[in-house]
């Protein structure tokens, strides 16, 4: 029980971070936004709300969840301790040290990465499965410890993000950029928290009502 407690308690909150998040990045980029809307628009129409089941035939709104949770992870730290002694980078590391991965460092590593710091969802195009991104991507961890909520928290942040765009028009609220600056903390949250003109889609109004 003690476990699915955890579970739902920092899930709640990392996805929520990451809906804020990726809502952020789409008003700053509205081109992206707009192609987001036109693949929900020829796949799910207007005519009924997006199901989870979807998500599997929205390839463009799931780039837009992987890129980011690259840009911006949960939780960029992720907390270790070494099993055995062993040598990084020249450092001898002894047994049962707290080690402290950087994932945020990984993640937006211009060596790795191209153009880090620019969202586009399209450097995700093509892929079937965040496994196959390998460990330069690791907002769940890795390996054995990765994080057991990972298909849970993908598929959730999906669904929600794409409802929102489904069922509402967004637009900032003045012509500055949105504030992208990170807060202090063990997960990700943004200094000032979004604040956006949001109105229901007048095609959609007939099934929130229904809601």
């Amino acid at each position: 029980m003690h476990e699915f407690q955890v579970l739902l308690a920092t899930g709640t909150d990392t996805s929520t971070a990451t809906i804020e998040w990726a809502l952020s990045l789409l008003l700053n980029n509205p081109s992206a936004l707009k192609k987001s809307r036109e693949e929900i628009n020829k796949v799910v129409g207007n005519d009924r709300l997006l199901d989870e089941s979807d998500a599997f035939n929205l390839p463009y709104l799931r780039c837009i969840v992987i890129e980011t949770l690259r840009m911006y992870p949960g939780g960029p730290l992720l907390p270790r301790i070494s099993s055995q002694e062993c040598v990084i980078s020249g450092y001898r590391v002894p047994k049962g040290t707290m080690l402290l991965i950087n994932m945020w460092a990984i993640q937006n590593d211009p060596q790795i990465w191209d153009d880090p710091r620019k969202f586009m969802p399209e450097r995700f195009e093509g892929i079937c499965s965040t496994k196959d991104i390998g460990l330069k991507w690791l907002p769940f961890g890795s390996g054995r410890r990765g994080c057991a909520g990972e298909s849970l928290a993908m598929r959730t942040i999906t669904f929600a993000l794409g409802l929102l765009i489904q069922c509402f028009n967004w637009e900032k609220i003045g012509p500055e950029k949105i504030d992208m600056a990170e807060g202090p903390g063990l997960s990700m949250r943004k200094v000032q928290p979004l604040i956006a003109y949001c109105q229901p889609r007048p095609q959609m109004i007939h099934l929130l009502s229904q809601i």
